[in-house]
């Protein structure tokens, strides 16, 4: 028997492992990382390893999204741009080149598999990136479902910014609008018929983040995509890494109506649903100003908002302003939706 949910005793794997929020970390933390390794002290979106006076970024990342294909996007596109997006995390802007793995179910469609292939190819244009290894496997029909994809990015970069960065007064921005992609997932496996299509945000944002270390050198402290968990575990894996308390607007975090709309409707609270082509950055206050008008000046950012400010009160807490009173923002610990990316 092992200890992996927060104090729990478990004997097998659940569905919510892999949810993005505390029950994955604690499997990550208690079982899978090597604690005494330089590489696990971080726990970033990948690793940072010192060449010269620079730093060699390495991330990888599996995807296993049902259905293959959403609006917005496909297993492909979001192959390629999660890769690129955990690189972008840690200040690695310029990916030097991608590999593929490619698993496949026997009898999976051939013009299936080219309409991913096209739509890797497109995403890593847009990305500036390459993918320059690979390999494919194929397994007995019934034992994957469809395919699976694991990418793996490497990237140089001059400064590494972690997620633990975060300082008292430092602010927080969203990059734009949450819970686009977790509900056009949801409504399309689900085939849930609303008035507005539901499109997913997944696109590959390291030229919005470029754009954004370069408005004022120095200036972002941390920052981390707010993938599975959504904003919700993000923050507070931030806030716990960093030991600050967080305060944050409620009014003031971007979401699009109909996403507002459907999550009111299955009764989902959009801060806990996940985004595949959003950045959640701290900036140090006299900076604010300069960062935000870089990404409203990118086609990726036009909706970013500065959504609370760090403080030292409550170390590891998050606490949501309503504009009539304040609650606990709680960590997500189940799933929502499972195999969302």
């Amino acid at each position: 028997m092992t200890t992996i949910d927060a104090g729990q005793i478990v004997e097998r794997i659940a569905m919510k492992h892999g949810a993005g929020g505390r029950s994955m970390r604690a499997l990550i933390e208690d079982l899978l990382v090597d604690r005494a390794s330089p590489v696990a002290l971080g726990m970033d979106d990948g690793a940072a390893i010192p060449v010269g006076d620079r730093w060699l970024i390495v991330s990888t990342d599996a995807h296993v999204i049902q259905p293959i294909v959403f609006p917005g996007g496909d297993i492909g596109r979001l192959s390629i741009c999660g890769t690129v997006n955990d690189l972008a995390m840690m200040g690695a802007t310029e990916p030097l080149g991608l590999t593929c793995a490619v698993i496949l179910e026997e009898g999976f469609a051939v013009g299936e598999l080219r309409a991913i292939r096209r739509s890797m190819a497109a995403a890593c244009d847009e990305a500036g990136v390459a993918i320059v290894s690979g390999d494919t496997k194929v397994m007995g029909r019934g034992e994957i479902d469809g395919v699976v994809i694991t990418t793996t990015g490497v990237a140089m970069t001059d400064l590494v910014v972690r997620d633990s960065g975060l300082r008292p007064g430092d602010a927080l921005i969203v990059t734009g609008t949450v819970g686009d992609h977790g509900m056009a997932v949801m409504a399309a496996r689900h085939q849930l018929d609303f008035r507005r299509t539901l499109v997913s945000d997944v696109a590959p944002v390291n030229g919005l983040v470029r754009a954004a270390l370069a408005a004022a050198a120095g200036a972002v402290s941390a920052m981390k995509d707010p993938t599975r968990g959504g904003v919700a575990s993000a923050l507070h894996e931030m806030a716990a890494k960093s030991h600050v308390g967080l305060v944050l607007q409620e009014s003031a975090v971007p979401v699009r109506d109909e996403v507002r709309a459907a999550s009111e409707l299955l009764g989902m609270d959009p801060l806990a649903i996940a985004n595949e082509g959003k950045a959640l950055l701290g900036v140090r206050p006299e900076a604010v100003e300069a960062v935000l008008a870089a990404l409203r000046a990118h086609p990726l950012g036009r909706d970013a908002a500065v959504i609370g400010t760090c403080s030292e009160e409550g170390p590891g807490s998050i606490v949501i302003d309503t504009g009539f009173g304040r609650r606990f923002l709680t960590e997500p610990d189940g799933e929502l939706l499972p195999r969302i990316c």
